[in-house]
């Protein structure tokens, strides 16, 4: 290559990636047609004048291994953080990402409630997301000794509106007091509502908790401290949606099972969409029950949850 197509070559680069010119605008400069420009760029590429690099994310590999190892549509890994809240927080940006890119006309959207949902809408109000044609609706019954910030109606209400699309409520607890309640509101025409909705789910956003004395059961009231200990006899490690669930991801037999009101965990399972969103060490068998019982295909977690599951 001559010294002045170098030159040449060098000043069309910089004029391109360094002064954001058309390369309209460039050929008009230099006296030549614009294919001819494109030619240049191409050959400073070939040449090594210009080197475009694509920034890599650190966390590329482990999610990769996650989504082989778990057979899963995609994860999603944040920075660890001592602080949980950060983590919650970048965990909801992640979440909206990924809403932005699937979400669609047409389609319903399922949340349950919890921390990290709370999280989630708390950042929508920050984001400029795409209004959508779509509904959004309650994947479980809203826990009733909460603030109502924290209500699966009010989260489902805030990510709707964020998305300038319709909301749905259920007027139903996460687990009533009896069995024979629970059997009063499947009859209802709200539950009848709700439930037709989650026949036609294609994403669904759920966090996934464990039978330890912080978890959300336990938080919201639903039930003592003391019911943990029987949960763990059953071989519980997690819950999604007020279900339990064994390390393989199989429901579990509790003395609620019966008082439950949520979408059945099967549904989650065939939901094109189906978005977990944990991170913890304590969470891990958790996750990994979620996991192995296809109940996710979607996970968003941390970089330390996610390495841990990847040496189980």
């Amino acid at each position: 290559m001559l010294l002045v197509e170098k030159r040449i070559l060098i000043k069309v680069s910089n004029m391109y990636y360094v002064d954001h010119l058309k390369q309209s605008e460039i050929a008009k400069r230099m006296g030549v047609d614009r294919t001819t420009i494109s030619k240049y760029l191409k050959r400073a590429q070939e040449n090594g004048i210009v080197r475009i690099i694509v920034e890599s994310n650190s966390y590329e590999d482990v999610e990769a291994a996650l989504e082989k190892r778990f057979f899963l549509r995609e994860a999603y890994v944040v920075p660890s953080n001592y602080d949980l809240q950060a983590v919650k927080t970048n965990m909801a940006r992640a979440g909206l990402t990924l809403l932005r890119r699937i979400v669609a006309d047409g389609q319903v959207v399922g949340m349950a409630w919890g921390t990290s949902i709370q999280e989630l809408t708390r950042q929508a109000r920050y984001e400029k997301l795409p209004r959508i044609d779509a509904d959004f609706i309650p994947v479980d019954g809203g826990p009733e000794n909460i603030d109502s910030d924290y209500h699966v109606n009010t989260l489902c209400y805030e990510l709707a509106r964020a998305f300038g699309a319709r909301s749905h409520y259920i007027y139903a607890p996460a687990i009533t007091r009896t069995p024979e309640i629970r059997d009063a509101i499947l009859q209802d025409g709200n539950y009848e509502k709700v439930s037709a909705f989650w026949k036609r789910l294609d994403i669904a956003i759920v966090g996934i908790g464990a039978p330890v004395k912080s978890s959300n059961l336990v938080w919201a009231g639903d039930f003592g401290r003391e019911a943990i200990d029987s949960l763990m006899r059953t071989g519980a490690v997690g819950e999604i949606c007020s279900i339990f669930y064994d390390i393989n991801g199989k429901p579990v037999k509790t003395d609620f099972s019966e008082r439950t009101i949520a979408v059945p965990l099967k549904t989650l399972s065939e939901t094109p969409y189906c978005i977990g969103m944990a991170a913890s060490r304590e969470k891990v068998p958790a996750i990994l029950g979620a996991l192995r019982g296809r109940l996710i295909n979607v996970l968003i977690t941390d970089e330390k949850t996610a390495k841990i599951l990847l040496n189980e």
